[in-house]
């Protein structure tokens, strides 16, 4: 028990204690100020889509879908798929709206949203042309 005279000495709730523990303390930073915040991750939308070109109707249906993908900023990464950078969540979700609207009514387009760390992370093989085997070596004969 402190003196009478030293009130507040090693008592938390005193105020010249609590001026004495912030000079010496630095409290820990919040843990939403260690990352962005959602909204300020880049993101990437992937367009996955599967139209039917059977019909000259439905290849020009392909052909204005692909053209607005195009025209609204997509970039073609292999056949039927189609990628896009944007700034934040909240963009990839505008862009994946407004090219959901868009769709041909007999097609089927999937949009995928993922971060860019995560598209750094996209492993890609290539392949190369099959060759045929080569032939067998011919066996000696001894009789």
């Amino acid at each position: 028990m402190p003196a009478a005279g030293a009130r507040g000495v090693g008592c938390f709730c005193c105020e010249s204690t609590r001026r004495q523990r912030d000079a010496t303390e630095t409290p820990p930073p919040h843990p939403n100020l260690l990352r962005p915040p959602w909204g300020w991750r880049t993101m990437w939308v992937i367009a996955m889509f599967d139209l039917p070109t059977g019909t000259p109707k439905a290849r020009k249906a392909y052909a204005r879908f692909r053209k607005d993908l195009l025209n609204d900023g997509f970039t073609m990464m292999q056949y039927s798929v189609y990628i896009r950078h944007c700034a934040s969540i909240e963009n990839a979700k505008v862009h994946a709206t407004r090219m959901g609207r868009r769709v041909p009514s007999a097609g089927e387009v999937r949009f995928l949203m993922i971060t860019d760390k995560q598209f750094g992370r996209i492993e890609t093989y290539v392949g190369k042309t099959r060759k045929a085997p080569p032939n067998p070596p011919a066996q000696l004969e001894f009789f």
